[in-house]
């Protein structure tokens, strides 16, 4: 097995880009292990809508990194307490789904460390009923990455804000995630040690129970590419938002002019077809305004810039058109 060294980087679009690159294109007679820690950011699983995982304003307020990985399972929280593991392997069938032949190393050198980890229900280590890693997989040919997290010293409470989903309502064919009872391993550990130290652990224990490992470090061609797949896929709002699976969002509000009643169809991340309901009174006919919103993305920047220079009042009388957005898209 060979140890990728990401050079340390904790932009999470770079190291998703990084670890399939590597399951893409490197020698595929090799296994590989990848290690890298994220900047704040939420991952989410290929399946999920991301709306039903987030809490938007908070992360915009934070500038928490939103990104969708190729693997399945649910929305995770990342930030500079939690290590990322990555095993990049052939499979002969076998192997998907066989989380325990991948989580056996890791659980053995925590419990090395005094951390008495063990594999529950699917995919998931827990210590003391807690969850520390949840763990995902993604197969492409005869290449397999198998991925988790290792909670060590994460923020809980920035988890919980960051997961609290505003928006409700939504209607999705996504796989919406379970929340589980999370914990730090540094709870466990009788001695104090740093990410650094725990990271260095894991790896010698995993060296323990494999041939010895060499680090490999990318060419900077290598790296051209990495960055190049970075800009083409983990940047772009269409992958980590407009992936999403079909789903329709009702939202309503009752306003001094009053009630407004929105029913909207999202596909391919973007508004296929909207209706108003209400009991409000305006000059126009409100199917203009339903016209002028459908093909737009499902994103706030993107509905502020197709309604700027479209009066509501005409539509529904004295109501600001920041208040129309909000409710179009915005907590509840």
């Amino acid at each position: 097995m060979i140890f990728i060294d990401n050079e340390g980087h904790t932009n999470p679009k770079l190291n998703l880009a990084l670890e399939e690159y590597a399951l893409r294109h490197f020698d595929a007679s090799t296994d590989y292990l990848l290690f890298y820690i994220n900047e704040p950011s939420i991952i989410i699983g290929r399946n999920q809508n991301t709306l039903e995982e987030i809490n938007q304003e908070y992360i915009d307020a934070k500038n928490i990194h939103v990104v969708r990985r190729v693997s399945g399972g649910g929305a995770v929280y990342h930030d500079l307490g939690n290590l990322n593991f990555s095993f990049i392997t052939n499979h002969d069938g076998k192997s998907i789904s066989n989380f325990k032949k991948f989580t056996a190393p890791v659980i053995k050198v925590l419990n090395d460390m005094g951390v008495s980890a063990e594999l529950k229900g699917r995919n998931d280590i827990l210590v003391n009923e807690k969850k520390i890693s949840g763990t995902a997989q993604f197969s492409t040919g005869k290449r397999m990455i198998s991925h988790g997290t290792l909670l060590f010293d994460t923020d809980m409470s920035e988890v919980a804000k960051a997961l609290q989903v505003k928006m409700s309502k939504i209607q999705s064919k996504g796989h919406k995630s379970v929340r589980s009872r999370v914990a730090n391993i540094s709870e466990f550990l009788k001695t104090p040690i740093s990410m650094a130290n725990f990271k260095e652990q894991l790896l010698i224990g995993l060296y323990e129970a494999s041939e010895p490992f060499e680090t490999y470090k990318l060419t900077e061609d290598e790296w051209k590419a990495v960055h190049q797949l970075k800009a083409e896929k983990y940047d772009l709002w269409d992958w980590n938002f407009g992936r999403s699976p079909k789903f329709n969002i009702q939202r309503n509000k009752r306003f001094p002019i009053g009630e407004i009643d929105l029913r909207i169809f999202v596909e391919k991340g973007h508004i296929s077809e909207v209706k108003v309901f209400g009991d409000f009174f305006g000059r126009q006919p409100v199917s203009d305004l339903e016209n002028i919103l459908i093909g737009v993305p499902y994103d706030k920047r993107e509905i502020r810039k197709t309604l700027e220079n479209v009066s509501i009042e005409d539509y529904f009388g004295t109501l600001e058109t920041s208040d129309f957005i909000d409710l179009v898209y915005g907590s509840d």
